[in-house]
Order: structure tokens, then sequence, then C-alpha cells
């Protein structure tokens, strides 16, 4: 297994601070007393915390390595907070992994702040994007550009998420300036299932809605959706998902540093999960994560070679 390596410093202007601490986080953590992972692949009951934010695809493999790393014998806890605790929680040693990081761009921010801190543990998909979208049913709108003039017909709102996500800032400090729309449209912030509520009322009645969103997602499974064109770039390009891990997680943990470090599923693997976890099994995520790995136990040897053996959801 590689040496981990810290993440890089990016040079964003401007990075954002954390929102507050995360208090009485009970994952394996870097302080005192904290005992290293056993061998042989026995978790032996050893703690791992993972942070966890309300992004479908954060929910989904949260989920899978939740049910993966139980079966091999780890008590795993997930701590259900916002992104920036989650960064800072990492940083602090007291949240072990985060399994969806955006770079370079969406949480370029934060790692201008926390970056040194934390460990590298690779990508595990190389095609997400931040999108401005609406339903199809809006034939007239095909491009960012497009909104603008428009403003009235969609109730002068872009329907966004939660006002620390790098898709908030990369909306209101990037695209709406540079297409020119900040006299026209306030972007809404809220959260994710309020966006996601308007986007589900608003297609119901066929009515207007611009909406924050990105790739992977299960809406666009649920919903006839079409992506604003970005002739301009002020989205940014594909993204990779990475997941980080708090400073010394390799030593303690080396068996499932090597597993997250061969973890990857490419596009038509992420919208099967997505389904089945998203969608089928909206209101029981884990019931979710477990079908599809009882499904893909190909995908899960590729991740963990031998150690897959036995293995049963």
């Amino acid at each position: 297994m590689r040496a981990p390596k810290r993440f890089p410093r990016f040079t964003a202007v401007g990075a954002a601070s954390a929102a507050l601490l995360m208090a009485g986080a009970c994952g394996g953590g870097g302080g005192d007393g904290v005992a290293t992972g056993p061998e042989g692949g026995d978790g032996g009951g050893e703690k791992i915390s993972i942070g966890m934010i309300a992004w479908d695809e954060d929910i989904a493999v949260t989920h899978v390595w939740k049910a993966l790393l139980e079966e091999k014998g780890y008590d795993v806890e997930i701590e259900e907070v916002d992104v920036a605790p989650t960064f800072q929680g990492l940083a602090e040693g007291d949240i072990d992994l985060y399994l969806d990081v955006w770079l370079p761009v969406t949480h370029e921010s934060y790692w201008e702040e926390y970056g040194d801190s934390l460990e590298d543990l690779g990508a595990w998909n190389a095609n997400a994007s931040l999108q401005l979208t609406v339903p199809s049913y809006m034939e007239d709108v095909n491009s960012i550009g497009d909104l603008k003039g428009e403003g009235d017909t969609f109730g002068g709102e872009i329907v966004g998420i939660e006002s620390g996500a790098g898709l908030t800032s990369v909306t209101k400090d990037e695209a709406m300036p540079t297409y020119e729309l900040e006299d026209e449209y306030k972007l809404v912030e809220s959260s994710t299932p309020s966006m996601l509520e308007a986007l589900d009322t608003a297609i119901a009645d066929e009515e207007p809605i611009v909406v924050t969103l990105w790739h992977p997602h299960a809406a666009y499974d649920q919903y006839d959706l079409k992506d604003l064109e970005d002739p301009e770039g002020a989205m940014g390009e594909a993204e990779e998902l990475k997941v980080a891990g708090r400073d010394g997680f390799s030593e303690d943990h080396p068996e499932v540093a090597e597993w997250l470090e061969s973890f990857e599923l490419n596009d038509e693997q992420l919208a099967s999960l997505l389904t089945a976890v998203r969608v089928d099994n909206e209101d029981d995520p884990e019931k979710g994560a477990r079908e599809w790995l009882s499904e893909n136990g190909d995908v899960v040897e590729g991740w963990m070679g031998e150690d897959a053996e036995g293995l049963e959801f």
C-alpha cells in the first residue's frame, strides 16, 4: 500500500471558515488512547466514524462502506453534519473518514483551510459536475444564458441548496455574474431536501423552475431533466470524487485504507447504486446499500480482493 499523501493546498481566493466544531463525535480520532486497527481483516469492534452530508452520492457510498466495514467486524458510526463541520471534524481528528470530497472546484476553499491536515485516500469517480438544471418541458431554455430576461418566468429565483455548499458559491459568485443574472434572480439558499421538494412540486404542476443540481444525483433517474449548457464554463469542469481521512488514519487502519484506495465506481455502477439507495429504498439507505452489494460482488472483490470472500449481505 502506498504511503498516505497530504492534499495539496489550492489557491482559492478567500477560504471558507467552518461553521462550528462537531461536538461529541466518537470515531477513532487521532488523540490519545486510540487503538490501531487489528490485523488479518478482523475489525474486532474498532470504531470508525464517517462524516456524511445530505448529498445523494454521499449517502449511498457512506452506507455501502458502513455495511462492508461492519461485515469485517468494525463498529461504524455515521456522523450526519454539514460540509464545514465535516472538514473541521476531520482536521481535528473527531471524524475518521469523509467519502465525498469534490475537487478541484466544489470543496476548494475547504482545502485552503484544512488540506494540510488530511490524508488523500484516492478518487473513486472522475465525472462529477455542478449544474443549473430545468425540467425538460422548459423547451426554450437550453443554456444558462437563456435565463437572462426570463426572471419573471421563474419568479426571480434560482432554487439552491445549503449556504455552505461549494455549489452555492460557484452559482452565486461565478455563474450568476458571468451570465449577468444578479439583477433578475435571487439564489435561494435553503437545503438539499427543500430544493428537491420544490423541484418535485414544480414538475408535478409543470411549472417553471431552475435549480442547482449535480452529477451524480438520483433526481436524474426520477425526473426528465435538462442541464443548462454553460458555454462560458462558469460552473467548472468535471471533478473527482475523493476519500479523505483524518491524519493518522492509514497508520491506525492500514487494511481499511488499502481497500478505500482501490474503491472506484464507474458512471453505470454509480447510477445503479443511487437507484438502489435513493430511489428504491429512500427510507432505508442501509437496506438499499446491502441489496446493491449483494448483486455486485464482483465490484466489491475489485476493491477488497481476497478480503471480500465470505461477505454476505
